[in-house]
């Protein structure tokens, strides 16, 4: 008996054992698995915060390159044109960097399309960036006041460019304007914004105003109409009033009778 309970002790005790070195060995994965993923998340970190770095030539030879950049600038836009058309047609002539052009306002737009026009969009005026001065200079001298297209079906047949080069014009000259009317625009909308409260704020003080008069002119009105009928109303007779007429033709009555 006593060998048989040591015996079953050391099963016992072997399956204790083995339950251990299997936690053991369940946590070591996961303590693995959370050291993997603490690895992935610093790593990721880091990616995140590397910067890139441009070094002096690189910024010197990029600031050399917009010096040499020329700048033409488009006074009218004809109908049916974007800047990818702008883009397209000019860069025959030479590399083009950089196009921006002016859409037109819209409640011209609005005005057009009232009227029965195109509702499509269009601009006003533009301007385009060459990647040389000289063939910026060049391509204005040669295209200004020139047919766009000499093809009868083209849908730009009979218009007409109207280019000008601009003389010690910089890109960040262009972004410095657009930003400042940007800002003016922004300044004006917000002014235009306080000044309708203001008079929305006015307007609904003038209507309480007016309730409240025409209230009190409503209880006044009431007060004379409440005044008026008291004054009209009769006393209630409550004994026979005696003017002499009665009387008289009582005695009559009984003179008659004797």
């Amino acid at each position: 008996m006593a060998s048989d309970f040591e015996f079953e002790k050391e099963v016992v005790g072997g399956e204790d054992e083995t339950e251990r070195s299997s936690d053991i060995t369940v946590n070591d994965v996961t303590n693995n698995e959370t050291d993997d993923s603490d690895e992935e998340n610093i790593t990721t970190s880091e990616k995140k915060r590397k910067v890139f770095k441009l070094s002096l030539d690189k910024t010197e030879d990029f600031n050399e390159k917009l010096r040499k950049r020329g700048v033409v600038y488009l006074s009218r836009i004809p109908p049916r044109m974007n800047p990818t058309k702008v883009k397209q047609l000019l860069s025959e002539f030479g590399v083009i960097t950089r196009v921006f052009l002016v859409e037109e306002d819209q409640s011209v737009r609005k005005r057009r399309r009232k009227n029965g026009g195109s509702g499509a969009k269009r601009y006003v005026e533009g301007w385009v960036e060459f990647e040389r001065k000289r063939i910026a200079k060049r391509v204005a001298a040669s295209l200004n006041n020139t047919a766009i297209s000499n093809h009868k079906r083209n849908v730009h047949y009979g218009e007409l460019w109207n280019l000008k080069y601009l003389h010690k014009f910089a890109w960040s000259h262009l972004t410095e304007k657009v930003a400042y009317e940007r800002r003016v625009r922004e300044q004006k909308l917000r002014v235009e914004l306080m000044h309708a409260r203001k008079e929305n704020a006015e307007y609904v003080q003038l209507v309480e105003t007016g309730k409240k008069l025409d209230k009190i002119e409503e209880r006044r009105k009431k007060r004379k109409a409440s005044s008026i009928s008291v004054s009209r109303k009769q006393p209630r007779q409550i004994e026979a009033i005696d003017d002499g007429t009665t009387t008289a033709t009582k005695n009559e009555i009984l003179k008659s009778l004797v």
